[in-house]
């Protein structure tokens, strides 16, 4: 008797997007099963933002389709990927500066809660459960990420690899099942993207969330992968292990150079 093979978590297939006559993805297809790091890799302009845009629902492909767990996600409004179990982090920091490390945080779990504007004005018994449960869901994940020590700290003034914690801290508070990061590494020193590693695999390991990573430093991308996805002018050259990845003639051509 076989047993069957359980579906991708994620499934990108046939995915292509134009802008005029610009073509930023060609084609793309990918699988990811739960539990695993993707990383997706590929020069400037390669198509990488472009993708983690339409898994956002920012973009609307041309033509292929995205499934998540199953199901295509094309007709899911933006506003409802999160409540679909997708987070993201972003290039740039998109924090609240004048609200404490808590509250960004807290703000992160309020996809996930129920309440409106008439239950919090009414302040109904059920409004201060949730909100306590809110502040201890916040609290795990700052604890998590050993944020403990600023929690009460505007985000304003912190490092910025503190900041990079707090928003991996709010992605991860609405409990996704696959959460895209985007250039987590960006700004880090040395030290920092060595811990950043170890963080990732624990992100997954721990808080059992799959992660597709896009990132330009290829010793972490290589380190954490399972699988790497390499893109370049829109078209997939490559995928497999990180080693297959770096063995690739088409990837040390196009991404990692070649001494030759």
């Amino acid at each position: 008797m076989s047993l069957s093979r359980r579906p991708a978590l994620l499934s990108v297939r046939d995915i292509t997007v134009r802008f005029g006559g610009i073509v930023a993805l060609e084609r793309v297809s990918f699988e990811m099963d739960e539990g695993w790091i993707v990383g997706l890799i590929g020069p400037n302009g390669a198509g990488k933002t472009t993708l983690f845009n339409c898994l956002n629902r920012l973009y609307v492909p041309n033509h292929g389709d995205i499934m998540f767990d199953g199901h295509s996600i094309l007709h899911a409004p933006p506003h409802r990927i999160a409540d679909l179990g997708i987070g993201r982090t972003f290039q740039n920091l998109a924090l609240f500066p004048t609200l404490t490390v808590l509250q960004n945080v807290m703000v992160g779990v309020h996809s996930r809660t129920r309440s409106d504007f008439l239950s919090n004005a009414l302040r109904l018994p059920w409004v201060g459960r949730e909100e306590r449960a809110m502040r201890g869901t916040a609290m795990e994940l700052i604890a998590f990420l050993d944020l403990g020590a600023v929690a009460e700290h505007p985000a304003a003034g912190l490092s910025f690899g503190t900041l990079k914690r707090v928003e991996l801290a709010r992605a991860l508070a609405g409990r996704p099942r696959l959460l895209l990061l985007d250039e987590p590494a960006g700004g880090l020193n040395h030290e920092e993207v060595a811990a950043l590693g170890s963080l990732l695999r624990a992100v997954r390991d721990q808080q059992r969330v799959t992660v597709l990573l896009v990132e330009h430093h290829m010793n972490l991308v290589m380190q954490v992968s399972d699988r790497v996805v390499v893109l370049d002018f829109g078209l997939k050259i490559a995928e497999g292990s990180p080693a297959e990845v770096q063995r690739n003639p088409e990837v040390i051509r196009a991404y990692l150079g070649s001494n030759t």
